[in-house]
């Protein structure tokens, strides 16, 4: 069996600080490295080229789980599409000023009690994202669902029954789509037919088995995913295969989601109150960005094709 590659970061990129970090995302065009601060209801943007200190925040008033660019966006361009508490918005990056484009409940009790997590936008400018009870009303059970929107702002409800839906993406083939549930330890892989937004053949294409969580993800052009372990302190790199081929050790637990910028992984980490003798300074570092280069590029970011 080959060695695992591993890599080790020991300080933060920036030291934000922040309470729930999440939804990273490189703006290739911009230059500009943007995440959230699920909790917070906040939205943080890096200039790449100037670094930490160029980092910039609005506050978008309600939980934004994950954003995306938007196609043709000239006469939008200070706009960004956005999974937010009741649905998907567009939210001006300058101000936080945000304006829902489609809300997915027509039940007050749920409208209150859930909100959007991670998502991702596929190959012909569909934005998925996942819903899961809000924290701050309900503890997560299994009334969460994958919703896939178009671009002509048709809803569909793809998966049912989630508790914490987190990493979506597409292998570089674009016939298979990956889907964590976080509290399951799985990542499921399903058959992906892009011409239509179908996904069938749902399957487990690895299981953690371990008490920590698999959290977001990125996937790489060698079609590797790279799953921030919640919990677990580390980013593993999974093969196409299923195996365990690399670990991104960091200095504190909570780990939520990587994005590529080039070669390297931008990481993003959740605050943590508890320090132990595997992480005796995970206080100190949770909810900070970090980066560390893995060799490898990642999968090209969709946009979302917005019609109206």
């Amino acid at each position: 069996m080959s060695a695992i590659q591993k890599w080790s970061i020991s300080e933060p990129y920036v030291d934000v600080p922040g309470t729930l970090l999440e939804g990273p995302f490189h703006d290739e065009a911009r230059n500009e490295f943007r995440f959230v601060d699920i909790w917070e209801h906040k939205l943080y943007a890096l200039d790449l080229a100037k670094g930490p200190d160029s980092l910039k925040v609005v506050d978008t008033s309600v939980s934004v789980g994950v954003t995306a660019n938007i196609a043709g966006n000239d006469a939008r361009k200070d706009d960004i599409a956005v999974a937010a508490k009741h649905g998907f918005a567009l939210v001006d990056r300058n101000t936080g000023s945000m304006s829902y484009i489609r809300k997915v409940w027509n039940d007050p009790a749920k409208d209150h009690s859930m909100r959007f997590n991670d998502g991702a936008v596929d190959s012909h400018g569909r934005f998925w994202a996942g819903t899961m009870n809000d924290p701050k009303v309900k503890s997560p059970v299994a009334e969460g669902v994958l919703f896939r929107l178009d671009p002509d702002l048709q809803l569909h409800r793809m998966v049912e029954q989630l508790t914490i839906p987190n990493g979506i993406g597409w292998n570089p083939a674009n016939d298979t789509m990956y889907l964590t549930d976080s509290p399951t330890g799985k990542i499921y892989a399903f058959d992906f037919d892009a011409e239509t937004g179908n996904i069938s053949n749902r399957r487990v294409h690895f299981d953690l088995g371990d008490p920590k969580e698999p959290d977001g993800f990125a996937i790489d052009e060698e079609g590797c995913i790279w799953s921030a372990i919640y919990g677990g302190g580390k980013v593993i790199r999974i093969s196409p295969e299923g195996k365990v081929i690399g670990e991104i050790s960091l200095p504190t637990r909570n780990i939520t989601c990587p994005a590529f910028v080039g070669t390297e992984l931008f990481i993003t980490t959740a605050k943590d109150d508890v320090n132990n003798d595997q992480f005796p300074e995970s206080v100190r570092y949770g909810g900070r960005l970090y980066r560390v280069d893995v060799g490898v590029r990642g999968t090209p970011k969709n946009t979302f094709r917005l019609h109206c």
